[in-house]
Order: structure tokens, then C-alpha cells, then sequence
């Protein structure tokens, strides 16, 4: 497999058996290539009139692939009963679908989700109110679901008022995450973004301070003060805070290295993080 550099150079790698594209500091996966783990199939709906009418009866979709050529009338409609949700929608080759499924899913699959997702629009003022100093953590491009459910249950336990995720490039979130995390996605509000730059701008204009761990920081992480209003974000282990989101960050810091490994594993590095403003808050 290759990597695809900006700069257009390309290198063999091999990451999780999957075939990835990385261009403009942003990684796809390959259409060329999948591997993709079956879901049971009560966590997923198949046939375009079948998710027209979950929709209508109010079932929460975390994702709807939907055939690459499809442009029929109901597929548009299909469309727009989706638009201004927080579904993430992608378009993919009919290959990929029937991996999901034997059955004739007519080039639409959606996937239950297995929470409620919330509005950020609505979660920080609603803190407010409440007489809360907000304290969100912003996930930028984490796709493991190991390390999102680590990190949904450090949060839970450390008294996170609501984690963001990107709708699309971030992890899904099915019954497995729900595994992974011991439960604390059921009680953690969980806001999906179309957008995290305009997430982050909302964020920033609401009082938020944004502060990024990221290994290109000069400050340490224990120099930020954290006592504010605060939302932490933090990047994949391979890619990072993209750098269109790194910019808008308020701080950037960094978590000090001394041994042989130069990094952390994100959910650790989340841990570090958290805890430091639960410090200084304390």
C-alpha cells in the first residue's frame, strides 16, 4: 500500500490491512480496497424506502452509505430527509455495500445508532444556564475504536460535559463503542459536527478557550491554564490535529518526552490532558 504525500512523493506502508490516500494533510480510504467488518444485522437498515420511513419515525442514523451512481428521484429524496441531520452520508462503489450484506439493500445502507446525538449549538449555552464553566474534548480525525472508547470513558469519569466528533473522518459510533467505553457513551453527550472548523469558531466566539496537544508545541501542557471556560482537542496518533484546525486553536501544547518513544497513545495522552484541567479547576 502507499502513502500519498502533498508533496506527491508516495512511500509503502502497511496500517490495520487498509489501503489509505493522504493528501492535503487528510487521509481517505482507497476505494480500490476494503476490508470492512460485517455489523450484525439489527444495526443496520437496508433499502431506500426502509430509511425514508426510520427517519420519519425518528430513528437515530449514525451513518447512510449510499451507491456512488444512484440519482434517482427517491435517492434526492432520500437526500434531503437527510439534510440538517447529523447523519454522516457517504457515497461509495457498490462494492463496498456488499460487504455489509447478501441481501438486495438497493444501494442504500444506513446504521442505527445506538445513542442520541446532541447540538453543540445548544449544549454550551444550556451550561450556562446552569451556572457551569463548560469543559468539552474535541476528537479530530480519531477513527480507532479502542482509543474512542477509552477516551468517552475518561471523560464520563472525569465529568466532561459533551465530546465532539467530526461527521465525517471520525469513528463510528455502534455497539461496539459502546463496549469500549464500559457503558459511558450512554451518559456522555456525544455532538457530531459537519464542520469542525466552524465547531471550533463556535466554540472560540461561546468563551471557549481551545487548547491542542500537539507534539509541534513549544509550551508544556501543565503551562495552560485551564481554569476557563475550555475545550480540548486532540488529533489522531498518525495525523494529527489537521492543520486547517490547528490554526484556529487558542494554545497549543505539548505532553514532555524523555524516553526512546517520542509518543503517547491518544487515549493516554487524552487522559493527561483532562486530568490536568480537572487540576487546576480543583
Amino acid at each position: 500500500m502507499k502513502f500519498y504525500r502533498p508533496n506527491g512523493k508516495s512511500i509503502e506502508t502497511n496500517t490495520d490491512n487498509k489501503s489509505y490516500m493522504v493528501q492535503n494533510n487528510r487521509r481517505t480510504v482507497n476505494p480500490s480496497e476494503y476490508k470492512t467488518r460485517r455489523p450484525k444485522e439489527k444495526e443496520m437498515i437496508f433499502g431506500l424506502r426502509a430509511v425514508m420511513e426510520a427517519i420519519d419515525a425518528g430513528k437515530e442514523l449514525d451513518k447512510v452509505l449510499i451507491r456512488r451512481d444512484m440519482s434517482s428521484a427517491l435517492a434526492k429524496e432520500l437526500l434531503g430527509k437527510l439534510e440538517g441531520t447529523s447523519t454522516t452520508i457517504q457515497r461509495v462503489p457498490q462494492e463496498k455495500l456488499s460487504q455489509f450484506t447478501d441481501k438486495n439493500h438497493q444501494g442504500v445502507i444506513a446504521f442505527i445508532s445506538p445513542i442520541s446525538f446532541y447540538k453543540l449549538e445548544e449544549i454550551i449555552p444550556s451550561l450556562y444556564e446552569q451556572g457551569k464553566v463548560p469543559f468539552v474534548v474535541i476528537l479530530d480525525g480519531i477513527t480507532d475504536m479502542r482509543n474512542f472508547g477509552a477516551i468517552a470513558r475518561t471523560c464520563a469519569c472525569a465529568g466532561v460535559d459533551a465530546v465532539v466528533i467530526p461527521a465525517r473522518g471520525g469513528v463510528a459510533i455502534n455497539g461496539d463503542a459502546i463496549k469500549t467505553s464500559a457503558g459511558a457513551l450512554h451518559s456522555l453527550p456525544v455532538c457530531k459536527v459537519g464542520q469542525m472548523q466552524d465547531a471550533i469558531r463556535f466554540l472560540i466566539e461561546s468563551g471557549l478557550q481551545v487548547v491542542a496537544a500537539t507534539e509541534h508545541a513549544d509550551k508544556n501542557y501543565t503551562q495552560a491554564d485551564m481554569r476557563g471556560p475550555l475545550a480540548i482537542i486532540m488529533g489522531s496518533e498518525d495525523m494529527g490535529i489537521y492543520e486547517e484546525n490547528l490554526k484556529l486553536c487558542s494554545q497549543k501544547v505539548r505532553i514532555p518526552m524523555s524516553g526512546a518513544i517520542e509518543s503517547l497513545n491518544v487515549s493516554v495522552a487524552a487522559g493527561i490532558m483532562i486530568y490536568e484541567a480537572i487540576r487546576q479547576r480543583n
